[in-house]
């Protein structure tokens, strides 16, 4: 059986990186469109150097800043709030912010309850 080859909005990966980031951009979902056409910001325009740099070891804080087709592969620590959480960005993130696969939550878990918490478990 074939490996699937990936697609965004019918164009391969190699076609995506060969575009211009207007090319690109006309691409994308309005909500990203939009976001780009405001400018990059100081911190934005930092990551971005970096990303062209071909620097290893890329940490930020840019939650918000979207994947473009040239991240594919890289390694980014994406802080949580706390601390950084290395991803790999892979085709199928273009697209996305960086944020949505860094959560800043844990998942609640529960133990057993606790002494008092009910009438059989025995404190007084």
């Amino acid at each position: 059986m074939a490996k699937k080859i990936f697609t965004y909005r019918g164009k391969t990966i190699e076609e995506l990186q060969a575009l211009s980031t207007e090319d690109f951009m006309k691409l994308l979902p309005s909500r990203q469109r939009r976001s780009y056409a405001r400018g990059y910001t100081e911190p934005h325009k930092v990551l971005l150097e970096n990303i062209e740099s071909g620097a290893t070891g890329i940490k930020t804080h840019c939650r918000e800043f979207i994947i473009l087709p040239k991240m594919v592969g890289m390694v980014i620590g994406i802080h949580t709030g706390k601390v950084f959480e290395k991803i790999t960005l892979i085709e199928e993130m273009i697209g996305h912010r960086l944020g949505e696969f860094a959560l800043t939550r844990k998942r609640t878990t529960h133990s057993s309850p606790g002494i008092g918490a009910t009438k059989s478990s025995g404190g007084k």
